[in-house]
């Protein structure tokens, strides 16, 4: 009996043993994982609370308009034409208008560079000739000259005025209508400058061309 409560001790024992090192291992693997990532040296320099001697640094304003970055180049200078309806606009040329404007008398003192039958002005003769020794120049070849730019597809049918005597043009590009006064914009193309009863001075943005356009009597 003695024998066999020895050995029933020392086995208790070594139980008791291995449980104790099975215990302190997972202490401190537990104690690894809850406390060991949140230690000084791992999660690096705590920054200093700003005081008196260490004021806050200013956040960064955001760059404006004042700022370098250059701007997206903006559009020809001018407002969009107004783009109306087809519906309950008349075409059609009304020449009793166009005789009250035709009607117009020339009041002025000086000559009247609109009418054919004022009288001429004298230009006086030149002294002495242009070329003393008559020769003229050796004619050399011109440069060609550029393409000349397309003609202006914009068709002028009319125009009003309001009350403060502006005139307002309309206009027929393709199948639709706009009217606009002088300074607007056509279509994202076609610049108007001044507006006559019987013709409007456009200008293409395209080419930088400028031409006439003749009121349409269709």
């Amino acid at each position: 009996m003695a024998l066999a409560l020895g050995t029933e001790n020392k086995r208790q024992v070594i139980i008791a043993s291995v449980l104790g090192v099975i215990l302190v291992i997972c202490g401190f693997v537990v104690f690894h994982m809850f406390f060991g990532s949140a230690s000084p040296s791992d999660s690096g320099p705590v920054p200093a609370a700003p005081s008196a001697q260490n004021p806050p640094a200013p956040a960064a304003a955001p760059l404006g308009p004042s700022s370098g970055t250059p701007s997206s180049p903006s559009h020809a200078a001018g407002n969009e034409a107004q783009r109306l309806s087809n519906a309950g606009i008349d075409p059609a040329l009304h020449f009793d208008k166009l005789a009250e404007s035709e009607d117009v008398e020339y009041s002025g003192s000086g000559r009247n560079i609109f009418s054919a039958d004022s009288v001429p002005v004298s230009i006086p003769k030149p002294i002495a000739p242009i070329r003393p020794n008559g020769s003229l120049p050796v004619a050399q070849n011109p440069p060609p000259s550029p393409p000349k730019p397309p003609a202006i597809d914009l068709r002028y049918f009319g125009y009003s005025q309001d009350e403060h005597k502006v005139l307002k043009a309309f206009f027929m590009h393709g199948d639709d209508i706009f009217m606009a006064k002088t300074g607007d914009i056509v279509d994202h193309r076609f610049k108007i400058g001044a507006i006559r009863p019987l013709n409007v001075e456009v200008t293409d943005l395209a080419y930088n061309n400028t031409q006439v356009v003749e009121i349409s009597q269709q």
